[in-house]
């Protein structure tokens, strides 16, 4: 078990830094990196449900929000359904900065898992699939 803790938080840190590299000349820090990412997937998502995917209270994602917004990078609307809500979207260049970080991501898997059998990839993803659960 020391040896797999060891291998999980290395691996960690290792693509952690790949991505602080790659977003460290953006302008934009890690975390506002990955609130894009995540608006980008999804597509408009309502506040509450953008803090929960973050992990963050609702408390504290307007001031994130607010920075991203004056950055250009998304925006804030009121939900047609529900006037209490709000819904986060990108602008036109968040989802420039979207599509270019999320090919990134995919460059960087490619990488990642170039040595693994197709076999090995799918077993590979499956197991990350049942950890993201855990976490």
């Amino acid at each position: 078990m020391d040896y797999l803790a060891k291998t999980i938080v290395e691996f960690y840190e290792k693509l952690s830094s790949w991505e602080d590299a790659v977003v460290r000349d953006t302008g934009l820090t890690t975390a506002q990196a990955h609130t894009i990412e995540i608006i980008g997937h999804s597509g408009p998502i309502r506040m509450k449900d953008l803090a929960h995917r973050i992990g963050v209270t609702t408390g504290t994602l307007p001031v994130a929000i607010d920075k991203l917004e004056n950055k250009k990078v998304l925006e804030r609307k009121q939900c047609k359904t529900d006037r209490r809500a709000y819904l986060i979207e990108l602008t036109d260049a968040g989802q420039a900065y979207f599509k270019q970080h999320h090919n990134f991501h995919i460059k960087m898997t490619q990488e990642i898992v170039a040595d693994l059998t197709d076999d090995e990839q799918e077993i590979f993803g499956r197991i990350l699939e049942k950890m993201v659960k855990k976490i």
